[in-house]
Parts: structure tokens; sequence; C-alpha cells
């Protein structure tokens, strides 16, 4: 296990995070993002300069909200069928934005996937989701559907439905927890065989009895986690691929800091 960081462009700068100890992580494009040639030379220079690999390219797109559940339900990912066109095509450009950097893989929440396989929704997303595998294919790259929105075993229906064997699971724990969908070890103990990236953040669980709320994000270690039985699990299972902080509240001072903190409380339970 290597430990990176999510990060975002436009938001953070290379060599903060790099200050943070790290040499890997995930970089995150916004919706509002233009990808233009001199944004690609940006970036390709600045991981150069900074030694910075990139082990996945996370998309998101314009107009998500993650306010509550039912506003996640109507806005984010897929799942919108008045967005599905301009965000499939958005996917494709991410994909080949992370070619050219030489990054094996990209990413994203793909939205509330229905429990009824014969559903129109999930059929729509699901035959989405095969063409943008196999343009990621063509630019020799996995996609990763992030955890979360769904409980473990209609993820894992999902992925066998759509067949693609590029398709695979960005793991964040907390988004279980947050979404209330089910115990994160039991979970990625469930999507082991699928799971290509993980994300280190925390939170506490959903309110009792007020209907769609999400749960809260903690500092890693001081949410529900339980990040100590997190890291040995990913021990147990052979995990050996990028263990990525992740960290999003408003007060930028303070997420770096919990990133940094995040980072040494990490080093510290993989050396146990």
């Amino acid at each position: 296990m290597e430990i990176g960081v999510m990060f975002w462009a436009g938001r953070d700068q290379l060599t903060e995070i790099k200050a943070l100890g790290v040499a890997c992580g995930q970089l995150g494009i916004g919706g509002g993002v233009t990808l233009t040639p001199a944004f690609l030379a940006e970036w390709k220079s600045a991981l150069e300069r900074e030694q910075f690999r990139l082990a996945t390219v996370v998309c998101a797109y314009v107009g998500e909200s993650y306010a509550d559940i039912p506003t996640v339900q109507r806005t984010v990912g897929f799942i919108p069928a008045s967005t599905r066109a301009e965000r499939e095509q958005r996917t494709r450009e991410v994909s080949d934005f992370a070619a050219a950097l030489g990054v094996p893989g990209i990413g994203c929440h793909i939205g509330f996937v229905p429990d009824d396989r014969s559903d129109g929704d999930y059929l729509a997303v699901r035959d989405m989701v095969r063409r943008i595998c196999d343009h990621a294919a063509s630019n020799g790259q996995t996609f990763a559907l992030e955890t979360g929105q769904e409980a473990a075993d209609v993820l894992l229906r999902f992925l066998d439905d759509t067949g693609r064997g590029n398709l695979k699971i960005n793991f964040d724990p907390a988004n279980m927890i947050l979404y209330g969908t089910g115990d994160p070890i039991a979970a990625l103990e469930m999507l082991a065989p699928h799971v290509v990236s993980v994300h280190a953040k925390d939170g506490d669980w959903p309110p009792r009895g007020v209907a769609g709320s999400l749960g809260t994000e903690r500092r890693l270690g001081e949410g529900s986690v339980g990040i100590k039985r997190f890291v040995e699990t990913l021990k147990c299972i052979a995990y050996d691929g990028t263990v990525n902080v992740e960290r999003e509240i408003e007060d930028r001072t303070q997420r770096i800091a919990d990133i940094r903190a995040a980072v040494e409380l990490l080093r510290r339970l993989h050396r146990q």
C-alpha cells in the first residue's frame, strides 16, 4: 500500500499536496474545468517537475449536489436522464485527458443505482457504463465506481451485469456510513476482488429519525469507520494499491491540516 491524497484541480496546488509527504494520489476534475491543451500541458509539466504519480483521475459533473440524500438521488452521476449524454461525453474527455498524462484509471460517482434490474434507469446506466468502460479500455484504463450510494451486494450485481473486465471499484469506507448503506469492513471484504483504489475517509452515521439526511464527515480516526481495523482488512485482502486521504470541508486551512494528520496516522497504522 502507498499513501496518497485525493485533491482537486483548481482548488489544490500540487506543490502543497507534495509537501504533505506523499508522492501519489488522485486528481479530481470538477465539471467546470475546461480541458484545454494548455491545461493538459500545465499538469503534465507539474507532475514531471514534482515527480508525482496519479493513480486515478476522478470525474465530477456540473449540477451535482451532495446536500442530502434526495438531492444526491436527483443530481449526482448518471441517474439524471437529462444530463446523461453530456456527462458521458465529459467522462470520455476526462479519460482522454488522463490517458495523455499516462494515468491508468478514471473514476466517478455514478449515482444511486436502482435495485430493480428491469428498471429503465438501471438499464440505461448499465449500458452507459459499458460504453464508458469500452472507451477507457481503448485508453488502457480501468473505470472505477465509488462506493457508498448502494449496498455492496447491489454494486457487486451491477458489476456482474455490466460485464466489463475493466470496471472496478474505488472503495470509500466513510461513504458506506454517510449514506447508511452498510458496514464498510464487511463491504470491503465482499468487494475486494474488484477494488482498484481506496479512499481513507471517516464519518458518522446519519441521525436517526431524520429522513434523507446524510451522515457527518469526520477527521480520519475520529468517526465510525474504525480506521485501524480498515487498514488491517486492507492488509488481509492483500490490497496493494494507493490509499488516498480524502477530506471534504469548506475550511481550506483545516482541510490541509486534517489531511496531514491523516497521512501521519496511516503511516503509523501501516507500520503496526
